[in-house]
């Protein structure tokens, strides 16, 4: 029986079961499962419009490629025991295929082990930490969308040829904030510059910064890094503000969402890095424009549209190699993933290297000032683009016991 737009809408906002295939076609169904935080300080970036992306994906493709698809969704809370519990829930019991998303690093890391010992599939868009294609790859897991280094060499790179020689960083207390540090400590020393010192902040748990801001401005150092994300990173920027913080702010990962919270008037003169932004071309408003019909009065997330991408890559893997097998083995629908070239409207043409790194280029952009900006979300403009052969860590460098010497 064909499905009916209105019961298709339904089961989409509702993260139900989503089945698609070819007329007369006989597949086992895949199970997905988008494992975000629904309720912390990463909800916004990610979260339900997560969820939303992969299933445009499934949409787009899963009919015409003769797959099936069931998504179901969940929150980790952003505590790694939480998401592992959910992991082997879905893994062992429930018949899920590839878990999606997972926008914290701890979170990630950990979700990156399960599916290693499950011969499962990991589709890793909101984690940040580059470990993740380093010491910690394996042969499960595709870092799709962004990670520390490329924040390192984008933002942090950028900011140090600007004159930001010397650095006092504000860090999450987890796996992201200390990649983050690390990664962007050693482009600035690289680089000349020195590091004079850095507080940890607590996560989650805090909403007040005022005592760790006011130890970066006594350190002398003309660069404050914030490597926090989310509400962290938009509470920082607003306290900043209110205690007459005079160092340069650097928001080391900041989304259009926390612009969008912060508003242009305190947001203004951000320069940041992402490698999707809904208004750089004519594809990336496509699926800007459809992700903004089922969620309206927001635009995706460079991690939403990640899920969306690599969801789409994983089931033209699965196509061509079968389902069955696809579900036998993930580290076997991996291999195929990393086969074949990536290209969709998000990000372009690419490819995935054997350590799991998508690659594709990343853009610095500056926050624009509120006289500049004709529309809403219309927020950036850009400053630089680094190619994709640039914009990650070397494959030699990273230490991923997949990549031969």
């Amino acid at each position: 029986m064909k499905t009916s737009r209105r019961a298709l809408l339904a089961a989409s906002a509702m993260g139900a079961l989503l089945p698609y295939a070819r007329a007369g076609a006989q597949a086992p169904t895949l199970k997905l499962g988008v494992l975000t935080d629904m309720s912390g300080p990463y909800r916004d970036l990610a979260g339900p419009g997560s969820t939303l992306s992969a299933n445009l994906a499934i949409e787009e493709v899963a009919s015409s490629l003769g797959v099936k698809v069931e998504v179901v969704s969940a929150d980790h809370q952003n505590k790694p025991d939480v998401g592992v519990g959910v992991a082997k829930q879905w893994l062992d019991a429930d018949g899920v295929d590839a878990i999606l998303d997972v926008a914290n690093s701890a979170v990630s890391l950990a979700i990156a082990g399960v599916c290693k010992d499950k011969d499962k599939v990991f589709l890793a868009s909101g984690g940040a930490t580059s470990d993740l294609t380093a010491a910690a790859c394996t042969p499960n897991t595709v870092h799709w969308t962004y990670d520390t280094y490329m924040l390192a060499r984008s933002t942090g790179g950028a900011l140090v040829k600007a004159g930001g020689d010397s650095w006092f960083f504000m860090t999450a207390d987890y796996a992201f904030g200390a990649a983050l540090e690390r990664d962007v400590g050693n482009f600035v020393k690289s680089a000349g510059g020195k590091v004079v010192g850095g507080v940890r902040t607590p996560f989650p748990g805090t909403t007040d910064f005022s005592s760790f801001l006011l130890q970066g401005q006594s350190s002398g150092a003309k660069i404050l890094g914030l490597a926090n994300a989310g509400t962290d990173t938009i509470n920082s920027i607003k306290q900043a503000k209110e205690f007459g913080i005079t160092m340069k702010l650097a928001g080391l990962l900041v989304f259009l969402t926390d612009v969008h919270s912060l508003g242009l008037a305190t947001a203004q003169g951000i320069v940041l890095s992402e490698s999707y932004y809904w208004d750089l071309n004519d594809g990336t408003r496509a699926f800007a424009d459809r992700f903004t019909k089922r969620m309206p009065n927001v635009r995706p997330t460079m991690v939403q549209a990640g899920v969306y991408a690599s969801t789409l890559h994983y089931l033209r893997a699965t196509a061509a190699m079968g389902t069955a097998k696809a579900k036998a083995s993930g580290a076997a629908a991996v291999a195929q993933m990393k086969a074949m070239p990536t290209d969709d409207v998000c990000f372009g043409k690419g490819s995935i290297r054997i350590d799991g790194r998508k690659i594709h280029p990343s853009y610095l952009f500056e926050v624009k000032k509120p006289s500049e900006s004709k529309a809403p979300f219309d927020y950036y403009k850009l400053l630089a683009t680094t190619p994709a052969n640039e914009a990650f860590r070397p494959l030699n460098e990273g230490g991923c016991p997949l990549v031969k010497a």
